[in-house]
C-alpha cells in the first residue's frame, strides 16, 4: 500500500511538472486554435528609449505553475529585469498543490502589495501552467479585471489537459489526490466555471503563447482563448524551434515575443534568440 502511494504521487508529479514547473486542464468545448498577429519589422535589439519605457511602464508579475519553485522563473525574470521591467516572482502557495480558487485568492492579495508598493495601478502578468489558470480566476472572478493590463500566458492548459486525465486512466486514482490536478482534468467543474461565457473578460489585453512539443498539455491547442485573444503558436513563426513546457520559460524565441506583447508591438518572434 505505502508503495502504491509512493508510486502514484511520483507518477502524478512527473506527468505534471518537468524538472521544477507547472501545468492545467479543462472542459469539453474550447476555441478554435488560430495563431493570430502580425508584424512586419524585423526584431531588433532593445534600445535606450525601450528600455526607459519599460521601466515605466506597469510592474510585471511573473505567475509560476504546479511545483514551481519561484527560482525556476529567475531566468525569464531576469531576461525582463534586463530589458528595464520592474518584476516580481509569485510562487503559488502549497506550490499549487491545492484548490486554483484558494490559490488565486492568495495572489489577488499579492497584487495588491505590488500595486501599493509600486505606485501603479496595474499590473502585467506572465504566466506559466497552473499559474494562468489562477490569473484567469483572479480577473475573472475576483475583481482582477480592473487591476491586470495585460495578460500572458505560456503553456496554460485554457481548456485542459489530457495528462491530468491519464493519471486516473492507468490507475492511480483520481490525480492522486492533488486537488489542483483534478481541476485541470478535461471536463472538471472547475474548468467548466472558468471557461463559461467570456474567455477574456474585461478590459485586459489576453495573449497566449504555446508549442508543439509540449509534453503536459495535450491536447496542444487547449492551451488559447476565444474572444478575441492573441494566440501565438512558436512553431507557427519557427518550425525548427523545439520547445517544450517548461522551455516555454526559458527559451530565447519564446521570450522575444513576450517582450513584444508587453510593449504593444507587433509578435514576430526572433527565431535565432538564445
Amino acid at each position: 500500500m505505502l508503495l502504491r502511494t509512493i508510486l502514484a504521487t511520483t507518477a502524478a508529479t512527473a506527468l505534471l511538472v518537468p524538472a521544477t514547473a507547472a501545468h492545467a486542464a479543462a472542459p469539453t468545448t474550447r476555441p478554435s486554435a488560430v495563431t493570430t498577429t502580425v508584424a512586419d519589422t524585423p526584431v531588433s535589439t532593445v534600445t535606450a528609449a525601450e528600455r526607459a519605457a519599460a521601466a515605466a511602464a506597469d510592474p510585471v508579475v511573473v505567475v509560476g505553475g504546479l511545483i514551481g519553485i519561484s527560482i525556476a522563473y529567475e531566468p525569464i525574470a531576469a531576461r525582463l529585469r534586463a530589458d528595464g521591467y520592474r518584476v516580481s516572482i509569485y510562487q503559488l502557495p502549497n506550490l499549487g498543490l491545492g484548490d486554483i480558487r484558494e490559490s488565486a485568492r492568495a495572489l489577488s492579495s499579492y497584487l495588491d502589495q505590488v500595486r501599493a508598493a509600486t505606485g501603479a495601478s496595474r499590473v502585467d502578468l506572465v504566466t506559466h501552467s497552473e499559474g494562468g489558470l489562477v490569473s484567469r480566476w483572479y480577473v475573472k472572478f475576483l475583481g482582477g479585471a480592473d487591476k491586470v493590463d495585460q495578460y500572458v500566458s505560456l503553456g496554460s492548459p485554457q481548456y485542459g489537459t489530457y495528462v491530468a486525465n491519464i493519471v486516473n486512466f492507468v490507475g492511480l486514482g483520481s490525480c492522486a489526490g492533488i486537488v489542483a490536478c483534478q481541476q485541470m482534468t478535461i471536463g472538471s467543474s472547475f474548468l467548466a466555471d472558468l471557461n463559461a461565457g467570456d474567455d477574456t473578460p474585461g478590459p485586459v489585453r489576453w495573449t497566449t503563447l504555446r508549442t508543439w512539443q509540449d509534453e503536459l498539455v495535450r491536447p496542444v491547442d487547449n492551451a488559447v482563448l476565444a474572444d478575441g485573444a492573441t494566440n501565438v503558436l512558436v512553431q507557427a513563426w519557427c518550425p525548427l524551434r523545439v520547445v517544450g513546457h517548461l522551455g516555454l520559460v526559458l527559451d530565447g524565441t519564446t521570450y522575444t515575443a513576450v517582450r513584444q506583447t508587453l510593449a504593444g508591438a507587433a509578435i514576430r518572434p526572433n527565431c535565432l534568440a538564445v
